[in-house]
């Protein structure tokens, strides 16, 4: 049997704990896992984290839950340590080691003799010590997007800063709206002929058109599409309440039924 550390406050109790599971006598799905079947859990545990962050401040539980997700997003990260560990690849003390010269590196203003204004030049001066480090390298166009992985509708917002930055972007909020409209009209289009590959287009069109959209406003669209869900979740379950507290079978209603108690729900969630 897998020994348990004595303190489990330690980082390396947690590191032994994991590599415990992948070891003999260890856990059969831990031992399956491999970097690409964990992706999935990596993004639903940044999710869960967000949401946690998100909360109200009043929210009596908003401190346990952000320390349970952050748990659960930490082992996500000695997990796949210990994956790249086993194969001779880097340990966590390389990542910890990889991280924190990279904070001391880009922060001269706290580590060594620069002097900045405010938190507007600390970015200026990041985005330049990035260059530096990477102008070793076989580097593309400066003008060339290069935007990072993410979630779809937070990198079509960060592929229109970028753009933004390179002068090529709507002068106006009436550019953008007409954009829009243009493709919500393609998009109907598209529905009408029936053909799924011009809607997928179109629609991944209409959706990077609104996420330029938020851009204009100055609103994450991540974040608002975040709020949606939510506020949608919230109603739908109030609905469900309401129904089962009438003891009436949802699903036996008509969609007329339905949306009379679902704007109920909306009316109640109001007031609170």
């Amino acid at each position: 049997m897998p020994h348990i550390p004595s303190n489990l406050r330690h980082i390396e109790s947690l590191v032994e704990i994991v590599a415990s599971l992948r070891g003999p006598g260890g856990c059969p799905w831990d031992k399956e896992q491999t970097h690409e079947s964990l992706t999935q859990y990596a993004i639903e545990e940044t999710h869960e984290l967000v949401e946690a962050l998100e909360l109200p401040a009043s929210d009596a539980t908003k401190d346990l839950k952000m320390k349970e997700e952050l748990g659960d997003v930490l082992f996500q990260v000695v997990l796949h340590a210990q994956l790249a560990a086993e194969r001779g690849a880097f340990t966590l003390e390389d990542v910890i080691a990889g991280i924190s010269e990279k904070l001391v590196r880009r922060h001269p203003h706290v580590f060594a003799d620069t002097q900045v204004a405010d938190s507007a030049e600390v970015i200026r001066n990041w985005e330049e010590i990035k260059k530096q480090e990477k102008a070793s390298s076989a580097a593309p166009s400066p003008y060339a997007l290069n935007v990072p992985p993410l979630p779809a509708l937070q990198k079509a917002y960060k592929i229109g800063k970028r753009t933004e930055k390179l002068k090529f972007d709507w002068e106006d909020m009436d550019g953008v709206l007409a954009k829009v409209e243009e493709e919500y009209q393609e998009l109907r289009e598209a529905l009408d002929e029936g053909n799924d590959s011009e809607i997928e287009h179109e629609l991944g069109d209409a959706l990077f058109s609104l996420a330029q959209l938020g851009r204009h406003v100055q609103m994450e669209p991540e974040q608002v599409l975040r709020k949606a869900n939510q506020r949608f979740e919230n109603r739908f379950n109030m609905m469900v309440e309401l129904v089962e507290k009438d003891q009436k079978d949802f699903s036996a209603m008509t969609l007329e039924q339905k949306e009379e108690y679902w704007q109920k729900a909306k009316l109640l969630l109001k007031k609170k």
